[in-house]
């Protein structure tokens, strides 16, 4: 049987397969270079999304061409009863992975659940392994409990497992070789994700440790294979011999907006065509209204075909208005 015809091609030719959808603003976790300081005013209950809601919207991306759905946050997991939703996403005809972004920090007693709900792929972010330095970058005191959900998601045995990793230059870029050494050990991912900048996350070009300087400081010790990369994959992987694997996210040193297939769906229901680019188009309301499916897939085309080339430089970003990464999802 072929493959269904993907509607979501923006003006660039770039098609969409990826959707990253918010299921909450909140986290447990006040991590400094994703929430700013002065912390946030959450959405009410009402301005979120129902799971109905996510379904439904799910469903209509899904038809347009769709395949990948990652739930993010905040921490998804906060949101009470998640694993409800992870059922009711599994069930969506065409949706072939279903995955999420967790800190971890509530996931030891749900790992084996969420798995046999049909959550296929993992990605926990941490950032130190030093209990010290992730209070200091987290302002919360909850290591214990991070490598508690690790140590359960690899018991349970996802298809596919990683570990996020940010390395800010004289703070916790020191541990890469610790969290490649975790990689092999443990036969899972690794993806060191260049630091970017967003709403009042304190970024500064200098604290960014690129692709280049990340890979020659691993392969001092490690010997990287690199292997092939999927089509609209943005990550840049290597074999670590051993087991394990490391990948790199240049989002910074080596944009990879040519063949970006994503798009996002935040907690209130607004469509983000880019990460970096602010202007989107609240879907959550037109649900509300009874909108039609032929109303929608228009709002949903119209927002696509207004996504950018590229993203601006890392200054720009830096001082443009847009919602902070925890907002977004990521």
């Amino acid at each position: 049987m072929s493959e269904p015809v993907n509607l979501l091609v923006d003006s660039f030719g770039r098609k969409h397969t990826y959707l990253r959808v918010s299921v909450t603003d909140r986290c447990n976790l006040r991590c400094q270079y994703c929430m700013p300081a002065a912390g946030l005013n959450w959405k009410e209950k009402a301005e979120l999304l129902t799971f109905e809601e996510i379904e439904k919207l799910t469903r209509l991306f899904t038809a347009m061409g769709i395949c990948k759905v990652r739930l993010t946050g905040g921490e998804p997991l906060v949101r009470k009863n998640l694993l409800r939703l992870v059922e009711m996403l599994s069930a969506v005809p065409g949706l072939k992975t279903l995955a999420m972004t967790t800190n971890a920090t509530l996931l030891a007693p749900q790992a084996e659940a969420l798995k046999h709900a049909g959550l296929k792929h993992l990605n926990i972010s941490l950032d130190s392994f030093d209990r010290r330095r992730f209070q200091e970058i987290t302002r919360m005191d909850a290591l214990p409990e991070v490598m508690a959900g690790i140590e359960s998601a690899i018991a349970a045995g996802f298809p596919v497992l990683k570990l996020n990793m940010v390395p800010i230059a004289g703070f916790n870029d020191d541990e890469i070789l610790d969290f490649a050494h975790f990689a092999q050990k443990h036969k899972i991912n690794v993806r060191f994700i260049e630091f970017m900048p967003f709403k009042d996350n304190q970024w500064q070009a200098d604290k960014v440790v690129t692709f280049a300087e990340m890979k020659a400081r691993l392969e001092k010790h490690f010997h990287l294979e690199a292997m092939d990369q999927p089509q609209g994959e943005v990550a840049r992987d290597y074999a670590l011999r051993g087991g394990g694997t490391v990948s790199f996210i240049t989002s910074m040193s080596e944009s990879f907006c040519q063949s970006c297939n994503r798009l996002r769906l935040t907690s209130d229901g607004s469509m983000k065509s880019c990460l970096f680019f602010p202007p989107e188009i609240n879907l959550r309301d037109a649900l509300r209204q009874n909108a039609p499916e032929e109303a929608l897939r228009g709002m949903i085309l119209a927002c696509l075909q207004g996504k950018p080339e590229a993203h601006p430089p890392a200054e720009e970003i830096a001082a443009a208005e847009n919602r902070s990464m925890i907002e977004i999802g990521g």
